[in-house]
């Protein structure tokens, strides 16, 4: 069977994609001589644009515009998200092979269908999507390369909105778009970047136009200046930014998986997930939690008195931020 033109449908959200680069590269080793293109959501597209072994890019537009542009243009469609409705413009399209996890209903839409193995439960979703991959029949690295380079254009963008030279900036992302579950106190990250601020370094706050006023509530609480990008970066002014930063202080979050993709030090607080899945992938990474007897219960709003974040005290972060620092 030949295949030489093959199209991913990429993760929908900023994390899930750094997870699974990984498995981009290994298709691109099962294929070295085809043309592979991802096909996002619009918010994390340009992302792919910093992955050499990506061939080109295509916004997704709805499963009908979707099935339209992929009629007749492709021989494989790897489907990276779990849902029925990702697989659908592809089956429409009559893709002729369609890989993808036998999840949500949607195997008679798909060519090979493999079942998600036990195995991955408790790991790194890095192997959760890798796992598909070898379901499928094809050969996966045993060290899977989920790292992330920015092109230039990303950190000179960065460089205007911060001024970088002779500075060590601290990021601190008080956002998580799963729910309020995933969030530590605002108060506490404010603490935080004092105390960080004392030993010299600057502070920037990050995430999306919807965190825009947690951030400002932040900025209010800290006695050093803190500036507030929220809400004021693409997603690659994003990476650019992150790439320069000594260390991120965050929730489990999109951002925390960029920053650990580009080679950033990160703390990151985690209550309600479950960290063996999520955790910032590298080994310089700082994680703080307290193991509370209902953590992880993945849900996105605590029912009870959030226990597993109110319980993460200011100086613990704090500790752990300052020694990333000092070994910057």
């Amino acid at each position: 069977m030949s295949i030489e033109r093959i199209v991913v449908r990429a993760p929908n959200w900023i994390g899930d994609v750094c997870l699974s680069l990984g498995a981009v590269r290994d298709l691109r080793r099962n294929f070295p001589a085809a043309r592979i293109e991802m096909m996002a959501r619009p918010s994390v597209a340009d992302l792919y644009r910093a992955v050499r072994e990506v061939d080109g890019v295509r916004v997704a537009a709805g499963w009908r515009a979707d099935a339209t542009a992929l009629r007749g243009a492709f021989d494989a469609a790897v489907l990276l998200p779990n849902s029925l409705g990702s697989a659908l413009p592809f089956w429409l399209a009559g893709v002729r092979e369609r890989w993808g996890y036998a999840t949500d209903g949607r195997a008679r839409l798909l060519t090979r269908a493999p079942r998600v193995p036990t195995a991955v439960r408790g790991r790194s979703q890095v192997y959760y999507y890798r796992a598909m991959l070898a379901g499928a029949g094809l050969r996966v690295s045993a060290a899977p390369d989920v790292s992330l380079a920015c092109p230039p254009e990303w950190t000179a963008a960065a460089d205007r909105m911060i001024a970088t030279e002779g500075s060590s900036w601290i990021g601190i992302n008080p956002g998580a778009s799963y729910g309020t579950a995933k969030r530590w106190l605002p108060e506490r990250f404010a603490a935080v970047g004092d105390t960080l601020a004392r030993r010299g370094a600057r502070v920037v706050l990050l995430g999306s136009a919807s965190e825009r006023a947690t951030a400002e509530r932040i900025a209010s609480q800290m006695i050093a200046p803190a500036q507030n990008l929220c809400g004021r970066t693409s997603v690659g002014e994003l990476a650019g930014v992150l790439s320069r930063l000594s260390v991120l202080v965050t929730n489990d979050s999109g951002p925390m998986h960029l920053a650990a993709a580009l080679g950033v030090a990160v703390v990151a607080v985690f209550g309600p997930t479950d960290w063996r899945e999520t955790r910032p992938v590298g080994e310089r990474h700082r994680l703080v939690r307290e193991p509370v007897h209902c953590s992880p219960c993945r849900l996105r709003e605590c029912p009870i008195d959030h226990r597993c974040m109110r319980r993460v005290a200011a100086d613990r972060v704090a500790v752990e931020a300052a020694a990333l620092l000092e070994a910057v």
